[in-house]
């Protein structure tokens, strides 16, 4: 069977597409190329995904196993899907999950597509997750589970996706790429946004919004204030602080202050203590069903509201596109902007964009 392995120049796509060819299957390598060099140094820092750098280690790999490679030319619509929508999300006060809205609009459906047209019947990718009987699972290593970044991908790609890495630790998938000599085999984890230069996310955030024609000046510094709408300080620009953020606040006082909400329409940061972070339930918009709803209505699931935050009990109602989901006990730093990701075990049913998160106790039975 002739496959497309997507080939970010890391260890992990190396090591699936070295699996795709010991299966014995017809294999090839493609890589994105998603943004212009001068946001990146053509020299490898590590800790990156499809950089320039990345590209060509892609290639090296591909030619070290014996397989063809692409690079194929997705810049505008990366910019356009995540670069845009990482700075208008910013400014508006929201938290965006970028890597998450990747998957949703540029790599799967465009490198699908690209596979289609070079004969091959499935699109394999290095993420750590899983494809059981039409169902995406977590991946088998908790501590580098991808599945919260996949909902949506929609359940008409899953029958064409294959994750040879789901039931993989990453030390075995090390060692195996080690044993094959590739040259990528201790490359460091993509830690950072592979757009945003040298780190500053906030100058990023600041660049792209001017490049767009927009209002600059919504990012300029404002006003810290409580609950009561008490001035306590400054912040540097709404797109420099999120839900939840205790630290680099620089206001005094004895017990720990953390970001309740932002107004980007005031470029007001509102704080408060622990106890006004949490929230019993959450509107989800933009919902991605991979399973059918109850019918029933409510249904008993997790809900996992960050990549690194644990999945908590709670249920969750779906209600066309949009979803309502209200926790058993009350959760923290529910961030409008991050994705909300419902799974039932380890199978993922769905997720969205969290569009609120209201302060009162508004349950419906």
């Amino acid at each position: 069977m002739r496959v497309v392995c997507a080939m970010s120049g890391g260890v992990d796509s190396s090591v699936a597409a070295a699996l795709m060819i010991a299966e014995g299957h017809d294999v090839v390598g493609m890589t994105m190329s998603l943004y212009d060099a001068p946001l990146r140094s053509r020299q490898s820092r590590g800790g990156t995904c499809c950089s320039p750098a990345e590209i060509d280690l892609a290639k090296r790999v591909c030619d070290s196993l014996g397989i063809p490679h692409y690079t194929v030319d997705e810049r505008e619509r990366f910019q356009r899907a995540v670069i845009d929508d990482f700075a208008r999300e910013y400014a508006a006060g929201r938290t965006p999950n970028p890597c998450a809205r990747c998957n949703e609009h540029v790599k799967f459906g465009p490198l699908l597509a690209r596979a289609a047209a070079l004969g091959a019947e499935v699109l394999v990718t290095g993420h750590y997750a899983r494809i059981e009987q039409g169902a995406l699972l977590r991946g088998c290593d908790p501590a580098k589970d991808q599945s919260y970044f996949l909902f949506a991908m929609g359940r008409d790609t899953l029958a064409r996706v294959r994750f040879p890495l789901g039931g993989w630790t990453k030390a075995a998938v090390r060692a195996r790429a080690a044993e094959l000599g590739l040259a990528n085999h201790d490359a460091p984890d993509s830690q950072e946004l592979c757009f945003v230069a040298g780190g500053d996310y906030a100058e990023t955030v600041r660049r792209q919004l001017a490049r767009l024609g927009e209002d600059v000046s919504r990012l300029d510094p404002g006003d810290i204030v409580d609950e009561q709408g008490t001035r306590l300080g400054r912040h540097g620009g709404i797109h420099r602080v999120t839900v939840g953020q205790r630290r680099g606040l620089g206001v005094a006082g004895v017990d720990p202050r953390y970001v309740l909400r932002v107004v980007p329409e005031a470029k007001q940061v509102v704080i408060g203590d622990r106890d006004a972070l949490q929230r019993r339930a959450l509107d989800v918009s933009d919902y991605r069903a991979l399973a059918a709803p109850s019918a029933a209505g409510w249904r008993r699931v997790q809900v996992q509201i960050r990549h690194r935050s644990p999945a908590v009990p709670a249920r969750v109602r779906v209600f066309g596109s949009r979803a309502r989901v209200e926790f058993d006990t009350p959760v923290s730093g529910v961030s409008p902007g991050q994705a909300a990701v419902v799974y039932e075990g380890d199978r993922v049913l769905g997720g969205g964009w969290i569009a609120d998160a209201p302060t009162e106790d508004t349950s419906t039975v």
